[in-house]
């Protein structure tokens, strides 16, 4: 591909970039090791500045706007993590920012990229409105559209994590990372795989995207970047419905497998990284976690997954770790229908504490389609320890004669 970054591109960006992003750690995770087998570390994006990785590629592309460009001013949409990109360095930069955002943006990032001065328009239920809308506002106005992703120059910035890793670990074999339109994933294998063969070695690139938002597969598969069906994923940082253009070309070229995982499988990862690696990081931002726990990455030697992003709502955090907690068998609501006369709760709480099951809330009602007058409805929040705890817990109430049916959170 003759627009190929180069290593000395890379690394321009990198100095480019000194004293503007934050070089986030990488961080080993013991409980990742012993699943996979080889050393795992985490590269710890989502403590960056804004939240994301996303700075990198906007405030290197803005960097090399011409004066007369940065005097127009630029225009961006973005759900989040690239508003605020857009936004803190444009800010930096002294350059006037519009960013259109739908209407259900997260409160947090909305409020974050106001912070930083831009002009925030809302509009739209999805982000393609306000991508409509921003090349709009470009047209009429001159303003420069600063693309999330299919642009060169993002990709570039986007590539110095790339070289951070390579840096920070020498022996580095595997790199996992999460893919949407592309940019992150085609910036971080071309940089990685450029320097690794500058010293004579190779380098193992694995991308990973959310199941229900998985346009890289199948375009792929037909060798041009393909628009696909989507639908909602929790992972809303990469629910792209098409590759972009010039991603797509590096994708195919540098990244050496990409797999998929599924809803579960990424509250599952938020779970494990809230409790065993202390680290609060958004559904886009832990697929590479997931892939790992579900078994879907096969590396050798020293791995590194990147933890892309952090910026989650308060909100959605709390729905994703009971949906984690149920995934992972460690939480369980149950409908469990109970001839209405005296000591039926108690008879179900004994059975409960006999297993060892700890009972979180209680519905107790007689109001609910298809009951009989002489029948209840009891609808229990239950604490499990795990799938054979909570297959115990089921079995243990079906053999006293109640019927149980799991209710999916």
């Amino acid at each position: 591909m003759n627009d190929t970054p180069t290593l000395a591109e890379f690394e321009d960006a990198a100095q480019n970039l000194r004293g503007i992003i934050t070089r986030t750690p990488l961080d080993e995770s013991l409980h990742l090791t012993e699943l996979l087998g080889v050393p795992v570390n985490l590269k710890l994006e989502n403590l960056q500045r804004t939240g994301s990785f996303k700075i990198r590629g906007a405030s290197y592309r803005l960097s090399r706007l011409s004066a007369e460009e940065r005097a127009r001013g630029v225009v961006a949409a973005s759900a989040g993590n690239h508003a605020q990109g857009v936004a803190l360095a444009a800010q930096q930069l002294g350059i006037a920012a519009t960013i259109f955002m739908p209407l259900g943006v997260p409160v947090p990032k909305l409020l974050a990229t106001r912070g930083y001065g831009a002009e925030v328009v809302l509009e739209g239920a999805t982000v393609e409105t306000p991508l409509r809308l921003a090349a709009e506002f470009a047209e009429r106005t001159g303003a420069v559209l600063i693309h999330p992703f299919d642009h060169r120059d993002i990709i570039v910035g986007q590539g110095t994590l790339g070289l951070e890793l390579v840096e920070d670990m020498p022996d580095l074999e595997t790199v996992i990372v999460g893919i949407g339109g592309g940019g992150l994933a085609a910036g971080v294998a071309a940089a990685v795989k450029a320097r690794a063969a500058a010293e004579g070695r190779t380098v193992r690139v694995i991308g990973v995207q959310a199941h229900n938002s998985a346009a890289y597969p199948s375009s792929l598969a037909a060798g041009y970047p393909m628009q696909v069906e989507t639908t909602p994923t929790i992972a809303d940082g990469i629910a792209v419905a098409r590759p972009g253009d010039l991603p797509f070309e590096l994708i195919r070229q540098y990244v050496d497998e990409v797999v998929t995982v599924t809803e579960d499988d990424i509250a599952r990862a938020l779970l494990v990284l809230l409790e065993r690696a202390k680290q609060v990081v958004e559904p886009a931002g832990a697929v590479g976690v997931a892939a790992i726990l579900a078994g879907k990455v096969k590396a050798s030697g020293p791995t590194v997954t990147i933890l892309s992003g952090g910026n989650i709502d308060p909100l959605l955090l709390q729905r994703v770790v009971a949906h984690g907690l149920s995934a992972s068998g460690r939480y369980m609501s149950l409908r469990i229908p109970l001839p209405d006369r005296p000591g039926q709760l108690a008879r179900v709480s004994e059975l409960l504490a006999g297993v060892g099951a700890n009972v979180i809330e209680v519905l107790h009602t007689r109001h609910g389609q298809g009951l009989q007058i002489s029948e209840v409805i009891l609808q229990l929040s239950v604490e499990t320890r795990g799938e054979e705890h909570r297959a115990l817990v089921i079995q243990t109430l079906e053999d006293a004669g109640f019927i149980a049916t799991v209710v999916p959170n």
